[in-house]
């Protein structure tokens, strides 16, 4: 059995005698379990954040990468003519999937969040919309855009580009921001867990005292807090874990209309994430415990 093992086990087990000099109860066991608790709720959220964003950018990646919009501006009685030119010129462009001119209820749709249901589109000089679907291989939009220019002159090329790119960027901000959260979220598990520890030995220095008149070493002593906050540590984040988790499933299911929001949560073997959550919590209220004990007790000294 190695070492890390045994350590491990030895923790878990603990010593009834070296538990005596931690409180039970009172407001460093609360603020313990109370400060897991929450920050492993937030954690829940910041990791779904952080993977829904990641979704989302590569989603709007795929969807743009893949589709274009010719718009076609000519005067009325040269419509017609333009855009079947410009439907040819895309029947022959290697590369174009499909194309297809939007009918008006179409072009109205689009214009409808900002014009209202009521567009009466037909008497407006709006441009011909066409939708171009590229297949695996993709078109070349430079060439494409020369021989439009020479045979369709009022046709203007849109692949998206100039959408695509901040809007992956700005998903891409958003993951950051997630995981910086979770960062942020565990600094503040520690400087909690940090601050609780400290109170429960300053509380206990007259049991610390007599534990070292009997013979007690100072890491016999700090193994007590260690095991006693790791393990509060352990449950209250398991229960925030639980109580997040059952949030995320009280939110909307992903719905393409609804856009990012509904689709904030996990999905397949993204559940397993948030398992990390506790032992992670477990592992920094170890780390803060070990430290303030091993400083305070060198400071009573």
């Amino acid at each position: 059995m190695s070492a890390s093992i045994r350590k491990v086990i030895e923790l878990l087990a603990g010593d009834a005698q070296a538990d005596k000099a931690v409180p039970p109860t009172g407001y460093t066991a609360t603020l313990t379990l109370f400060s897991a608790g929450a920050m492993a709720f937030l954690a829940v959220f910041a990791l779904a954040l952080s993977l829904a964003t990641g979704r989302l950018a590569d989603r709007w990646g795929d969807e743009l990468a893949r589709s274009s919009t010719l718009r076609i501006s000519a005067p009325s009685d040269q419509m017609t003519a333009q855009t079947e030119a410009a439907l040819n010129v895309l029947a022959t462009t290697k590369g174009v999937a499909s194309a297809r001119a939007l009918d008006d209820d179409e072009q109205r749709a689009l214009l409808e969040p900002w014009f209202g249901p009521d567009l009466p589109i037909e008497a407006l000089p709006i441009p011909q919309l066409i939708e171009v679907i590229e297949d695996d291989e993709g078109f070349d939009p430079a060439g494409l855009r020369l021989r439009l220019a020479a045979e369709v002159p009022g046709a203007v090329l849109d692949d998206h580009t100039r959408w695509r790119r901040p809007l992956i960027r700005a998903a891409e901000r958003l993951r950051l921001l997630g995981w910086v959260s979770l960062g942020l979220i565990m600094a503040t598990t520690a400087a909690m867990i940090t601050l609780a520890a400290n109170s429960a030995l300053a509380a206990n220095t007259q049991v610390i005292s007599v534990l070292r008149l009997v013979g007690a070493r100072d890491v016999y002593i700090a193994r007590a807090f260690v095991r006693r906050f790791t393990l509060r540590a352990l449950g209250g984040a398991t229960v925030g874990v639980i109580l997040g988790s059952a949030a995320i499933l009280l939110l909307p299911s992903a719905d393409t209309g609804g856009g990012f929001l509904t689709g904030l949560g996990f999905r397949g073997l993204h559940w397993l994430w948030p398992l990390v959550i506790p032992p992670l919590a477990a592992i920094v209220a170890f780390i803060a415990t070990r430290a303030a004990a091993r400083r305070t007790l060198k400071d009573m000294t």
